[in-house]
């Protein structure tokens, strides 16, 4: 294992100890930005993998070119995702092993918000899926789950080899975590997760009160099935950014721009389930006084 000063630092430094410059990584578009900061900072370059509707938010790995194939070296996975909120199925890990296998890929998988599941289903860890130790590590953090996110404190499991290199580099940047922070964590993982269930309840009943306003206004949207987002097409006659602009000029209601997720985030604005029902309410009752649905 290795114990991360948080996961985004695992995750930037995983392109530094497995890429050189020439080298490829697969990365999802739409995705979290600082899987690019990792590879910039690698000198590699990036295949960017669509992530779309029609296939459930997941990538196609068919559509790759053997190009790319050839230099890949690496490939980023989150799920639940962010900013789609969508789910991976223990069908697409099992073909993820399999073409990890043939192509020499090392997979990493984001699991950021691997607790949070909607509708009595619990998100799938990559970890799970018989070969995946071999082919890839998974990260995951205390941020999302335990709410301990000024803490700074992650972990990556897996393939014993790419963990013995984050932990070489870590030696190299880094002192010790803060045994006080690593014990609250060893004490979040290990003790009652009641609070953890409560905390994914509470998304799960903010969720469900936003989308019953969003019903109402006429603004038709997948349901996010993990994650604490909401992935929402933006109407006929916007960008993302003309969008997000309009709704905070004119509902005072602030969304990301899905373009600032990559190419295939354009037409999608990321919403966050961060504020209590009625908070959320009133911002859906916002967007539907402008008559935009």
């Amino acid at each position: 294992m290795a114990v991360l000063f948080g996961g985004k630092t695992g995750l930037v430094e995983l392109s530094q100890c497995l890429l050189n410059p020439g080298d490829v990584c697969l990365v999802p578009d739409p995705g979290y930005p600082d899987y690019w900061s990792g590879v910039a900072l690698a000198g590699a370059e990036m295949a960017f993998m669509p992530l779309t509707a029609e296939n459930g938010f997941l990538p196609d790995y068919s559509s790759l070119n053997e190009q790319q194939l050839n230099k890949a070296k690496l490939m980023f996975l989150n799920y639940p995702n962010n900013p789609t909120a969508a789910t991976a199925t223990r069908e697409f890990y099992r073909d993820t092993v399999h073409f990890a296998e043939r192509n020499g890929i090392v997979v990493a998988s984001d699991f950021a918000y691997g607790a949070i599941g909607f509708d009595g289903k619990h998100p799938v860890s990559f970890l799970e899926t018989p070969g995946a130790k071999e082919v890839g590590i998974e990260f995951y953090t205390m941020s999302k789950t335990y709410n301990m996110a000024g803490w700074r404190v992650g972990f990556a499991l897996g393939n014993p080899q790419v963990i013995e290199l984050i932990n070489l580099i870590q030696d190299h940047m880094y002192c010790s975590l803060f045994g006080g922070i690593q014990e609250a964590a060893a004490a979040a993982l290990t003790g009652s997760q009641e609070s953890v269930r409560r905390l994914v309840a509470t998304y799960g009943r903010r969720r469900d009160a936003l989308f019953s306003v969003l019903d109402d206004i006429g603004w038709q949207a997948a349901k996010p099935s993990g994650s604490f987002f909401c992935w929402l097409p933006v109407p006929k006659g916007h960008t993302s950014v003309s969008f997000a602009d309009l709704l905070l000029d004119q509902a005072d209601v602030v969304v990301a721009p899905g373009s600032g997720f990559g190419a295939h985030g354009e037409g999608y604005v990321r919403l966050g389930l961060l504020a209590d029902e009625d908070r959320l309410r009133e911002a859906a009752e916002r967007i539907g006084r402008l008559k935009l649905f």
